[in-house]
């Protein structure tokens, strides 16, 4: 594959300011992939799980059609519509990553609407993957120099 121009672009100092200025892109990627995931958990709550192999042509629609769902099904549109817009002016590397983030808002938002258990260790993954966001987000995208891997190497030592 060849370099986008973005990856070819890595040796200028501006870009980590380039790739960090689309962070709110991003992370209105994150609240819509979450709203899309509570609103169709509510729209199940709303309708009931069941499905019954007899009616499961006319069940799946109203399922979809179902006002909760259907609103979920359209929020995951916005969000993967965000979601290629940023894919066109930043690594994959540097973006994906922060849709983890994704399930930080749905823990939070489940325990609040939904009065779902929030234990330690739910809390210690959501730890670990806010300060792996953090740590992808200060990279900017760029390749570590050999002196920041030299110092990231020395520091296990």
């Amino acid at each position: 594959l060849k370099p986008s121009r973005y990856a070819r672009s890595r040796g200028n100092k501006g870009f980590r300011a380039r790739m960090t200025k689309y962070i709110p892109f991003i992370l209105f990627t994150v609240l819509t992939n979450a709203a899309a995931q509570v609103m169709l958990k509510q729209g199940m709550l709303t309708i009931g799980a069941s499905l019954d192999a007899t009616a499961l042509i006319p069940r799946l629609f109203q399922t979809v059609f179902s006002p909760w769902v259907f609103a979920g099904l359209v929020m995951f549109v916005i969000s993967m519509a965000s979601h290629l817009f940023v894919l066109s002016k930043v690594d994959l590397s540097f973006a994906y990553p922060f849709l983890s983030l994704a399930y930080v808002v749905v823990a939070v938002v489940a325990w609040f609407l939904f009065k779902e258990e929030i234990g330690a260790y739910k809390i210690a993954g959501i730890a670990f993957i806010c300060i792996g966001t953090v740590l992808i987000a200060q990279s900017g995208g760029h390749k570590a120099s050999t002196s920041e891997t030299a110092s990231i190497s020395g520091a296990h030592s």
